[in-house]
């Protein structure tokens, strides 16, 4: 393996967001900038492109520069690539750069969610998701938010709020938002709004956490791993399971895809030259 250091790019695209994260590759790698962007109605390959070129012109980078470029998630929407990886292998390492302890990572996607077992490591070693239409995630909780007039920085702050949170249906999006359209037409307080879909999704985490055996601690990664009420309510989920595990949201937990697409790219360049020598 090389001792010298040098550039990886991470490119993570996802249904609403692209993450881009520059990294310098060596002992100990450093994650150099991240960016999260949300692509709107925009064409995702120009705004990748975009963001890669306002990128390496802020680090006074050119293309040539970069050692491997990484893409996981919608890969193939990423036009300058070296190589991809599975989304699963890019959030444990990710999370894993900066919490070498962990033994588990619950992904908290826009469309799914996934618990992903570590090995002593940052290799997979089981894992267990949702299905796309579950009440449980990220694009189901935005799309709540904005009917409430939050933004997703209010979400979290007013779930702890709640003194008597309202229960929500956990069977599908469409019947979890009726039950919201109803409780605002009730007057229920918009914190136990809030509380009840976050103990709604909390639980739906903790059944798949219950499938596969997992170890504490476990990383939060993804966009909703920001949402402080949402980490309290599977705190408290996971208490009422009696599952003692302790989670907690990873650093930059909404670039871990990228930063882990970054460093696995170093991996794989270095394994290349190393087979070329």
């Amino acid at each position: 393996m090389t001792n010298e250091t040098f550039h990886t790019l991470g490119i993570d695209v996802g249904s609403s967001y692209i993450k881009l994260a520059l990294v310098r590759y060596g002992e100990p790698h450093q994650v150099i900038e991240v960016i999260n962007e949300k692509i709107r109605k925009r064409n995702p390959t120009h705004v990748i492109d975009r963001l890669v070129d306002e990128l390496l012109e802020r680090h006074r980078l050119r293309y040539e520069d970069i050692m491997y470029v990484a893409s996981t998630g919608e890969g193939e929407l990423v036009s300058r690539k070296r190589g991809h990886f599975y989304s699963m292998t890019t959030h444990a390492r990710g999370a894993w750069h900066f919490h070498p302890q962990i033994r588990a990572v619950v992904d908290l996607g826009a469309l799914f969610n996934r618990v992903i077992s570590l090995d002593s490591g940052a290799r997979v070693s089981n894992y267990t998701m949702t299905g796309q239409c579950a009440s449980g995630t990220g694009q189901f909780l935005e799309n709540i938010s904005r009917y409430l007039g939050l933004t997703l920085e209010e979400v979290g702050p007013l779930s702890l709020q709640s003194k008597n949170p309202a229960v929500t249906s956990g069977i599908c999006a469409v019947l979890a938002e009726t039950d919201v359209i109803n409780m605002v037409s009730q007057g229920i307080p918009t914190p136990d709004i809030i509380k009840g879909i976050h103990l709604s999704i909390a639980r739906r985490i903790v059944r798949l956490m219950r499938k596969i055996k997992i170890e504490s601690p476990v990383a939060l990664t993804g966009g909703m791993a920001q949402d402080i009420g949402l980490t309290e309510a599977m705190r408290e989920m996971l208490a009422e399971a009696d599952m003692k595990l302790e989670v907690f949201a990873a650093t930059q937990p909404e670039a871990a895809g990228a930063i882990g697409a970054a460093i696995w790219g170093g991996y794989r360049h270095c394994k290349l030259l190393e087979a070329a020598a």
